[in-house]
């Protein structure tokens, strides 16, 4: 059985030859499509807050078991994976609790969004594409990111989709 399951994944790794910066992405686009569609799922009975409390119950199990199941991956022992999911107070900064902020204000804004009969097609590219306009100016002007003529072809064609998808 071993063989044919290394067999199976050196086989993928010749078809497919994904380039390792892409696999973050498609992990968050597989996350993303499952987060949208139980979000849109949700009865409106439901109330918001409960939702985000049992989501983030849910992560953190989630975590927890990732957690052990990598330690053991490293032949570490259970007292390592202190390590990997505990922070200390000085790594506890703005960034870190700015986080939490902004996940609770993504997970009940569509949920509301969706509850105001956003489609399913169309809310997560509008917040995302209004997302990245926001944040153009603060990738330019704080964390000094660069600007040329492909990126500004993008921004024109995110500020028209954004127009068109908009408009209900």
């Amino acid at each position: 059985m071993r063989n044919v399951s290394q067999l199976t994944v050196g086989l993928l790794k010749r078809v497919i030859r994904i380039n390792h910066s892409i696999l973050p992405i498609i992990f968050v686009t597989i996350g993303g499509v499952i987060y949208h569609l139980a979000q849109k799922s949700i009865a409106r009975s439901v109330s918001p807050l409960a939702v985000v409390i049992y989501a983030y119950a849910t992560g953190i199990v989630l975590c927890l078991v990732i957690g052990i199941f990598e330690t053991a991956r490293q032949n570490g022992h259970l007292r390592q994976l202190k390590h990997q999911l505990w922070l200390s107070p000085s790594q506890v900064d703005w960034a870190v609790l700015a986080v939490g902020f902004g996940a609770v204000m993504i997970e009940i804004g569509f949920l509301l969004t969706y509850r105001f009969g956003w489609s399913l097609s169309s809310a997560s590219v509008v917040s995302n594409i209004a997302t990245a306009l926001v944040l153009l100016p603060v990738g330019l002007f704080v964390f000094q990111e660069s600007l040329n003529w492909r990126k500004l072809v993008g921004i024109a064609f995110c500020l028209t989709g954004i127009f068109l998808l908009a408009r209900r």
